[in-house]
């Protein structure tokens, strides 16, 4: 997070229609990437990411500088949470994301699928 070249890479391929992804701890970088017009990347998008019930599982929740799930609902985002350590990728509007490492490959489908359909266009 507020890595200007992260948030700047981001919204230049997102904005030219490209796809973003990111799992488990990933989404952080999402939390600073403005759009052109101001309004956060993930605003009104459903998302997955590390929630806080993981982190307290985990015993990170006192360890990591924010929790994910907070400051991205925080930022307008729709969390879409699954059970812990289990599967669950999220894709809205060329956003895709995934909850842990258990969701790596699903996230890797849905760029895939997401990357074939823009190709359509």
């Amino acid at each position: 997070p507020g890595d200007s070249s992260v948030n700047i890479t981001s919204r230049y391929i997102y904005e030219k229609g490209g796809v973003i992804g990111a799992v488990c701890h990933g989404p952080a970088a999402l939390t600073e990437v403005t759009l052109t017009g101001g309004s956060y990347l993930i605003d009104g998008k459903k998302f997955a990411a590390f929630t806080n019930e993981e982190e307290t599982i985990a015993k990170l929740e006192d360890v990591v500088p924010f929790l994910l799930q907070d400051r991205l609902t925080e930022r307008g985002g729709i969390f879409v949470s699954g059970e812990p350590w289990k599967e669950n990728a999220v894709s809205d509007n060329r956003v895709i994301t995934g909850q842990n490492p258990q969701s790596a490959h699903k996230v890797g489908q849905l760029i895939v699928e997401a990357l074939r359909s823009s190709d359509k266009k």
